[in-house]
């Protein structure tokens, strides 16, 4: 069984490939193909790559290039994670929001939006390589914004799935707190990618949400950043990302009085490169705990593996909605439990919503539509419309003058905005 990770010489790849190498029986890979253009991150990454698998014992060959075409050929599944301009676009999708007074994060606001259009047309030529060269393999997006490239590749016909470490990373903090296996607990998903909320928390098929935040209401606040009598007054566990729309005004004055999140994580990538140069390193290092992807490993094994593998379990996916959240189009892309087969990924039902969710849910789709449209068409209007559509931005003048900086900022990026 062959993988293709495009955005191999990712700092994050070590993570992945300590899933395969613990989870062999689970899914059993004979190679790995590394797809970066960076030469000199291809191939630290892809040296660390060898040592852990040789450490483990495990017989998959890892093989490193620059081509996607090279690299993706005769593979059963293709990951995404690339990064279109590196550590110095995050920085600024982060930084240059909040001289207008917005929040600046990478995967939503006016930051994920600048992300959007950078990230979906690349991906959309990587598909359709994929399409020609390894014709039905899974494309499995972990490249952010998810939501929004999720809905790119669907549109465009590609066999894809969305996949966040959100939904794992709360069932095994849920399991963790509860002192039982993690296969015993499920979770009530609902929403979009990184706008979601845990409305049940079912151990055994017992829903014990009500006993968790009895018990543990203060730790899961400062996870997700929230305050606790918030928390418990909505009977949810809201995922991180609700902090930038519930504490909007807060997060934007500590973001202000901080480094960025860019140069933390540029700054960690440095050690964990000269860790991946070092030939007696062969297993991953606690670092990698800090640069984020938790439970990434775990989620993409279990995702590939039930794909190839046609096992029908539940797994919390991006998917099409078709009428999963019926106040939803039903090509937008929602991230909800799922029966995952050969066949790909089928909404379980879901519950009616509560407006107090459901308003915001549809706000954010309407947003990621038009943000859609700009990133496969391009034009500053388009990029104005989609920044207005945004709760997080919202406002006519805002949305025009953030609109002109992000394409300014990102004109290297934007083939269209490029002679303008």
């Amino acid at each position: 069984m062959k993988l293709a990770v495009v955005g191999g010489g990712s700092t994050y790849t070590p993570e992945l490939i300590d899933g395969f190498a613990r989870l062999r029986d689970e899914l059993p890979v004979t190679e790995v193909a590394l797809v970066d253009p960076d030469a000199s991150r291809l191939d630290l990454v892809g040296g660390m790559a060898r040592r852990m698998l040789a450490r483990a014992g495990h017989p998959a060959k890892v093989t490193a290039t620059a081509s996607v075409p090279e690299g993706v050929a005769g593979a059963q599944a293709v990951l995404l994670q690339l990064r279109v301009g590196g550590q110095a676009a995050r920085d600024v999708d982060e930084t240059l929001p909040l001289e207008c007074g917005c929040v600046g994060q990478e995967t939503t606001g006016a930051g994920g939006l600048a992300k959007a259009l950078r990230t979906v047309p690349v991906v959309l030529d990587i598909a359709e390589q994929v399409r020609r060269h390894a014709p039905g393999a899974w494309i499995v997006d972990f490249t952010n914004p998810v939501g929004i490239v999720t809905r790119a590749l669907l549109e465009a016909g590609h066999r894809a799935i969305g996949l966040c470490n959100v939904a794992i990373g709360f069932q095994r903090r849920f399991a963790a707190a509860l002192d039982v296996a993690p296969e015993r607990v499920s979770l009530g998903h609902v929403g979009l990618n990184h706008l979601t909320w845990e409305r049940s928390v079912l151990l055994d098929g017992v829903d014990v949400l009500p006993r968790l935040l009895d018990e543990h209401g203060e730790e899961i606040a400062r996870d997700v950043g929230l305050d606790a009598a918030l928390i418990r007054r909505l009977g949810v566990v809201p995922s991180y990302y609700l902090r930038y729309f519930y504490e909007h005004d807060r997060v934007v004055a500590e973001q202000r009085a901080r480094p960025s999140r860019a140069a933390e994580v540029a700054a960690m990538e440095a050690r964990l490169l000269e860790l991946y140069a070092d030939p007696a390193v062969d297993t991953k290092p606690e670092l990698l705990g800090e640069r984020g992807g938790a439970f990434y490993s775990e989620a993409a094994v279990a995702l590939i593996a039930s794909l190839l593998g046609d096992r029908g379990d539940t797994q919390v996916v991006n998917l099409r909605n078709d009428g999963a959240l019926p106040f939803l189009p039903r090509e937008a892309v929602v991230e909800v439990p799922a029966t995952i087969t050969a066949a790909g990924a089928e909404a379980l039902p879901v519950d009616p919503v509560e407006p107090l969710h459901a308003g915001l849910i549809a706000h954010v789709t309407a947003y990621e539509t038009l943000a859609l449209e700009a990133a496969l068409h391009g034009g500053e209007e388009r990029v104005a419309d989609a920044l207005l559509a945004h709760p997080l931005v919202g406002q006519a003048s805002l949305s025009g003058d953030l609109a002109r900086r992000l394409v300014e900022a990102n004109r290297p990026h934007l083939p269209w905005a490029a002679g303008a």
